[in-house]
Order: C-alpha cells, then structure tokens, then sequence
C-alpha cells in the first residue's frame, strides 16, 4: 500500500492564490522520492510550487539547493505586474529557506549559461504557456537534466486562450517510455529522462512502472490528497476564526462588568 508523506504530516508553510494548489502533495512526495541535489523552476510567480520544493527539501533532509528563474515582470498569459510580487517571493526566500533558495530574475535562455549539462534533478517548466515556449523551454533545458531526471509540466490540461502546454505534452506521450500526466486540477505532466540508475521507490514506480489500473488509482490518490489538504486548511483557519471570537468575547464581557461596577 502506497501511504505518502504528504497526508501524513504536510502542512504547506506558504499559501498564495495559484493553480498549482491542487498538486503540492505530489511536489512534496516527489522531492522525497528522488532527493533532489538540485532543482530549476522556470517561471515561479508568487512562489507556491517553488517552496512547496522547498519545504520537501528541509523536512525531508535533502541536501540540494533550488534555483527560482523568473524575470517577475509578467507575459502574455499572466499580465504585466508591478515588483511587489519579486519582493514578496524575495523576501519569503530570504527569512525561511536561505542557503536553499536562489532567485535569478533574468529570462530563461539567459540562465542556461549558469548550469552544467546533466546538473538538474528536477526542472519544473512553468513559464509562458504557447505551445512554442513550451516546446522551447524542454528543448532548450533538457539537456541541463540529468539522466533519470525529473522534468515537471504545468497546466497540460489547460485547453484555454492560446495554451498550448497541452498539446506538447500530448506529442510527449507519443515518444517517451517513461511518463505520467496528472489529469486534475490543470494538469501536471511528469516525464523521467532516459538513463541514470535504477531507482527502488514505490512512487516512481507506480509513475513509470505501474499498471493502467494503478495509474488510475495513484491520479485518485492525489486528488483525494488535495481536497484533504485544503478541508485541513479550511477547519485550521474556522478553529482560529472560533477561537478569535471567543477572546473578544471574554474581553467584551470584562469590559462590561468593569463599567457596571464603576457605574
């Protein structure tokens, strides 16, 4: 039976609006899987995946660093946007994961110089959603992966405006022997690259190895794992909420009694 760290004690430590909510267990599990020495986010925004990363990373004592490239200025998908979203992340880096987490603000053709061939255990591709950005990040970065790597898709299921993530993805399944595409949320892609050693973890292998019946159950695992997450999330947030009303309640009361004295 396959019973993840994610709904065992994960408690996301940052939560923003974003998308990739409906997959942080399986981003946590994953970096416990595969105990990544170094991770590449390409297109972070606000930061939830990216720190999601992050937190895998500490609580499961994996000794790596993660590289968030971004050049926070926005694109045609997510709108132009002012600093404060690259100070908010900036600032989140600095006070809860540093000497983990590297912010490159620069585009990501840039940043290809700065990374070794075969350097990456784990790339996420997240930036600019048209079929030929996409297909563009992979071609350029796939090489940065190292064999038996893990590279990340957002958002191919998303068939909305000029998304093309999707049918990328789609040619992917056509060719690659080892991959895996979440169907909920907006879709998360999860491709292994050919080579590296031969890996004894029960996720992988219920990712690349597993059955049509069992991929069927992992993807309803994760989905359950989601609303879990957030029906937790929901009941900590209504129990402060109590909680808040019951000590301005007393602080009402004394008050009251206070002035019924002094009258």
């Amino acid at each position: 039976m396959y019973f993840p760290s994610s709904l065992q004690r994960f408690e996301p430590k940052r939560m923003v609006f974003s998308t990739w909510v409906d997959h942080l267990p399986f981003a946590y599990d994953l970096v416990e899987a595969i105990s990544p020495k170094m991770v590449v986010e390409l297109g972070v925004y606000n930061g939830l995946s990216f720190f999601t990363f992050c937190q895998a990373m500490v609580e499961h004592d994996v000794d790596g660093v993660a590289y968030a490239i971004d050049c926070w200025e926005g694109d045609a998908h997510t709108e132009g946007y002012d600093d404060s979203i690259y100070n908010d992340v900036a600032t989140y880096a600095r006070d809860h994961y540093r000497g983990i987490a590297y912010l490159m603000r620069t585009y990501f053709n840039d940043a290809l110089a700065h990374f070794s061939d075969g350097s990456v255990d784990l790339l996420h591709i997240d930036g600019l959603h048209t079929y030929e950005a996409v297909k563009e990040d992979f071609t350029n970065w796939y090489p940065k992966v190292r064999p038996g790597g893990i590279i990340l898709f957002h958002d191919v299921m998303a068939r909305i405006k000029d998304f093309g993530a999707w049918k990328f993805f789609d040619e992917l399944l056509q060719t690659e022997p080892e991959i895996f595409r979440f169907n909920h949320g907006f879709g998360l892609g999860v491709l292994r690259k050919p080579g590296g050693a031969d890996t004894n973890n029960q996720l992988l292998d219920l990712l690349f190895s597993g059955n049509e019946e069992e991929h069927q159950k992992l993807r309803q695992l994760y989905v359950h794992a989601a609303h879990f997450l957030e029906a937790r999330r929901q009941a900590t947030k209504f129990k402060a909420m109590v909680a808040n009303k019951k000590a301005k309640g007393g602080q009402g009361k004394s008050t009251e009694q206070v002035n019924d004295g002094g009258g």
